[in-house]
């Protein structure tokens, strides 16, 4: 069907609004009188009708009414033809009135017919607006068919979000049921929709009659949200969620905020809030270095640190690139002057000590470090030389420079590690650990599991496989890791930093460990599409050094309760700093020979719990 795609012209808005007026005029009259007004009435109305059409002219002028475009007109509109009508008929009342009192005691017209007239023409020019938006839009998208949603939660937040998506002319939603828990709500109906109880719900998958859920509760306890999810996923229902109450634009929900599920909320558990107290009392008015800044951990960290109130923050790191990145963004949030950018690297401890001889930083955080494991399995030197010389370097510094307080980043992998990149993150810890006991620095680890969404993880890998089509690699079909957002890993060393009081090594009570498997068919899911259909999922082989399931804390370890019953304390063996300083200075002069079999065999020696796995240093382990 033909649809014009011209614009009407104004001025024949304005003419169709006069005739609607002089319509609701004489309708008006015939209403008052029956459809039979006495002939000196009908003079009074065609005395009156100049009048009422230079009024109600001169205030559409003025209001600008016909300026809208028709077939998408607002609430703003309507409100301005409210207002100028009002505005017109009020100033007929005040004539009728000015004429009565001060002139000859008589009305221009009846007050009646100002109301009736009154009426008539605001119904008439507002549903005429909207008859024409909604047909526009109907022949626009003739053959579109809505997506049938239910909304889970029949509270106020329920029904503003079935209120926003009725009144966005581009959704392509209708809600025809709300889901609620409450029994007292269920078998009635809000807005139109009715109540059901989530065991309706599973009927209407089973029937396939809802294309889309969405998630109205705010205060949803994450557990049950999450097997929520998991239910609509099962049962290839969209699904989607309301931002909180802070995010609505200016104060109202906008049925395009509506936005789909992250991959964060099927993580099974609550998300780990932190107290900030103790970390602003640790780090406000202080100069912090960040090092290893411009990557995942290490640039939240940045970010976090400067809403505590720092004296500086110093942003180290040797990747230029995404160190560039971050310093741009951190000057387009208004933020320069509170930090300082550096390009370095940790390894050469000249550079670093002319570094910290500058700016004298009074908390370090160390996140510099390499971690894809099948990369550092074949590089064992490197991974000597920047995950434990490198952390050698600035914890010497730290000591060196009188340093209040030293964290390092490590990771579940050096619990009984099993690869290169866990056994060097572990003679880390060690080093870190005994430097604690021979300085005044106070020295604090914080270990945690795989951080979603951080560089060359998981989350980017599937994305991106998605997007190519996949299919999707898995290394096997149990593999299961601990998972964990990047501003909770960074809340747990922010938290560490300011609780320790020396030589803890600190870790996240992280729930139950997922699968990985899981993990990719709910993203294949969640981007719309069914797993072995539309994407394939294929198993190709644990990668050397990789472990089947992640441990945060060794079978030799006890752990100690904190304040925060997220938060333990690993309770571990503990090494004399001089002796653990002689073993590494040799670990770290066997870069010089670049043999790879010495290197993993003084690993094996500092590190007597690990075993190579799928590795080709193996065979090293019957050597012990």
């Amino acid at each position: 069907m033909f649809i014009p795609q011209r614009n009407t012209p104004r001025w024949i808005i304005l003419i169709i609004d006069l005739v609607v007026c002089v319509i609701a005029y004489f309708i008006a009259y015939l209403v008052r009188f029956e459809f039979a007004p006495p002939a000196d009435e009908a003079a009074l109305a065609k005395a009156f009708l100049p009048i009422l059409l230079t009024i109600r002219l001169l205030f559409f002028l003025a209001g600008k009414t016909y300026a809208g475009i028709i077939r998408y007109t607002s609430s703003q509109d309507t409100l301005r033809i409210f207002t100028v009508l009002t505005a017109g008929s009020s100033l007929f009342a005040l004539l009728n009135l000015l004429r009565f009192q001060l002139y000859d005691g008589k009305y221009f017209i009846p007050y009646s017919i100002i109301i009736l007239e009154y009426l008539l023409t605001l119904f008439s020019m507002i549903v005429s607006r909207i008859a024409v938006k909604v047909i526009y839009l109907e022949l626009k998208t003739p053959d579109k068919i809505r997506k049938r949603a239910v909304v889970y939660g029949a509270g106020e937040s329920g029904l503003i979000t079935k209120q926003a998506i009725d009144r966005d002319p581009r959704s392509e939603m209708e809600v025809i049921a709300f889901i609620d828990d409450n029994p007292s709500k269920q078998g009635k109906t809000l807005d139109g929709a009715s109540i059901l109880s989530r065991n309706k719900l599973a009927e209407l998958y089973a029937t396939g009659k809802i294309d889309e859920v969405i998630i109205a509760i705010p205060s949803l306890d994450h557990k049950m949200k999450s097997d929520f999810i998991a239910n609509a996923l099962a049962a290839n229902a969209h699904v989607s969620n309301i931002p909180p109450v802070n995010q609505w634009i200016g104060g109202q929900l906008s049925a395009r905020q509506i936005r789909d599920i992250r991959i964060e909320d099927l993580l099974g558990r609550d998300a780990i809030k932190l107290e900030s107290a103790g970390v602003a009392a640790q780090v406000k008015n202080k100069v912090v270095l960040v090092t290893g800044a411009a990557g995942s951990i290490g640039s939240e960290l940045v970010r976090q640190l400067l809403a505590y109130g720092p004296k500086q923050v110093v942003i180290l790191d040797q990747a230029e690139t995404p160190i560039f990145l971050l310093e741009n963004e951190l000057v387009f949030k208004g933020l320069q002057g509170k930090f300082e950018v550096v390009m370095g690297d940790v390894c050469q401890a000249d550079r670093m000590r002319r570094m910290m001889t500058h700016f004298r930083p009074q908390i370090i955080y160390h996140a510099a470090a390499y971690k894809h494991v099948p990369l550092m399995e074949h590089n064992p030197s490197e991974a000597v030389l920047t995950n434990v010389n490198g952390t050698r370097i600035m914890a010497d510094l730290a000591d060196e420079f009188n340093v209040e307080t030293f964290v390092l980043i490590s990771t579940d992998k050096a619990v009984n590690p099993t690869n290169v990149m866990g056994a060097t993150k572990r003679v880390a810890e060690i080093y870190v650990q005994s430097k604690d006991r021979v300085s005044q620095t106070s020295f604090v680890t914080t270990r945690f599991g795989n951080v979603l969404g951080s560089n060359g993880s998981v989350i980017p890998t599937f994305k991106k496989q998605i997007e190519e089509g996949g299919p999707l690699t898995v290394t096997h079909p149990d593999v299961t890791r601990f998972f964990m957002t990047i501003p909770e890993a960074v809340q747990l060393v922010l938290e560490a930093g300011a609780m320790s009081s020396g030589g803890e090594i600190f870790a996240f009570d992280m729930g139950e460990s997922v699968k990985v498997r899981d993990l990719a068919e709910n993203m294949i899911k969640l981007s719309g599409l069914e797993p072995g259909k539309d994407i394939e999922i294929i198993y190709t082989g644990l990668r050397p050094g990789e472990k089947l399931y992640e441990e945060v804390l060794s079978s030799a370890e006890n752990t100690i309760p904190t304040h925060h019953p997220k938060i333990l304390r690993a309770s571990v063996r503990e090494y004399e700093y001089d002796h653990i300083a002689e073993q590494i200075q040799q670990l770290v002069q066997l870069f010089d020979e670049q043999n790879n079999e010495k290197i993993v065999r003084k690993l094996k020696e500092l590190v007597p719990e690990y075993k190579s796995r799928n590795s080709v240093y193996s065979q090293l382990d019957s050597e012990k």
